[in-house]
Order: C-alpha cells, then sequence, then structure tokens
C-alpha cells in the first residue's frame, strides 16, 4: 500500500511539473542599444525633429515680432489697419501651428517617419524573441521596459543576451 501511494503521489509531482508555466524576460532597450540600424533610424529622427523645431520656432519667432511691431504701431494706426495687420498674425500663427501639427503631431512626418524606419527593426526583434521562446520552450516572456510592471526578476531569466545573439550581433557590444 505505502509503495502504491508512493508512486501515486510521485507521478501527481511529476504532472503537476509538466503543467507548470515557464516565464522569462527581456530588456528592450537594452537589446536596441545593440542594433546598428536602430541607433542610425534614432540619429536620423532626432536630426528631423530638431530641424523641423528649429523651423518652428523660427516661425514663433516672427510672429513674435509682428506682434510688438504692431503693438508699437497700434496708437498710429487706423481700424482697417489694425483689422488688417491683426487678420495677418493671427494667420500666421494658425500656419505655424498648422505646420507643428503636420511635423510633430500623432499623424505627422515624425510619426510616420518613425514608423517607417523603426517598425522592421521592431518586428526583426519581436521574430528573435519568438524563436528563443520556441527553442528554449518559454509559455512567456515579458518586456522588462513595457507597462507591465515587474517588481524583481532573477536575472537567469533574462533572455535579452540570447535575443541579442539571435539577432546575429554581440551582447555587450553597444552600437554606435
Amino acid at each position: 500500500m505505502k509503495k502504491i501511494l508512493l508512486t501515486l503521489s510521485f507521478v501527481f509531482l511529476i504532472t503537476l511539473g509538466a503543467f507548470a508555466q515557464r516565464f522569462a524576460y527581456v530588456d528592450s532597450e537594452y537589446i536596441l542599444k545593440h542594433v546598428p540600424d536602430y541607433i542610425s533610424a534614432q540619429k536620423e529622427l532626432n536630426a528631423l525633429s530638431a530641424q523641423w523645431q528649429k523651423e518652428v520656432d523660427t516661425r514663433f519667432q516672427e510672429i513674435d515680432h509682428m506682434y510688438k511691431a504692431y503693438q508699437a504701431d497700434q496708437v498710429l494706426m487706423t481700424a482697417d489697419m489694425k483689422k488688417r495687420r491683426e487678420g495677418e498674425i493671427i494667420d500666421k500663427e494658425k500656419a505655424a501651428k498648422d505646420f507643428q501639427k503636420a511635423k510633430f503631431g500623432p499623424d505627422g512626418e515624425l510619426a510616420q517617419r518613425s514608423t517607417l524606419l523603426i517598425k522592421p527593426i521592431q518586428d526583426r526583434v519581436a521574430k528573435a524573441v519568438q524563436a528563443v521562446a520556441e527553442s528554449e520552450e518559454l509559455d512567456m516572456i515579458f518586456d522588462k521596459n513595457s507597462e507591465v510592471i515587474m517588481l524583481y526578476a532573477n536575472p537567469r531569466y533574462d533572455k535579452s543576451a540570447d535575443v541579442i545573439t539571435r539577432l546575429g550581433l554581440k551582447p555587450g557590444v553597444f552600437a554606435k
């Protein structure tokens, strides 16, 4: 009877182990620092952003100068002249805001360019993560940098280096 009970207990424990889920995590920020294409895409996006921001700043400075000139000349103007100058300032401000929205808005050129440059890189990383998960028979892989809050993670479950290797890169050697 003891043998049967012991055998059943052993089988039960093995069965529980078979149903256990295996988890791991990756650090996407760490992985992306290794990808040269990502670094060059970020540099390109930063340069475009700086260029467009400079244009936006120039436009708003011009509007500010127009407004200050209007305030200084206001006492000497007729009502028609005031209306015309106010209209010019308002039109210029609207054009500057439209330009800013076209470049930096949610559907703006910067967002579209970011999608165009970074989406293929993210897809490559996602495929590498999936390949690591399948090769190591992992059930779930979390991203350390996403909305999921990870209060503690044992480093032995960090698969970031495996993903970097799967991408054909060397862990610890950051792209420049």
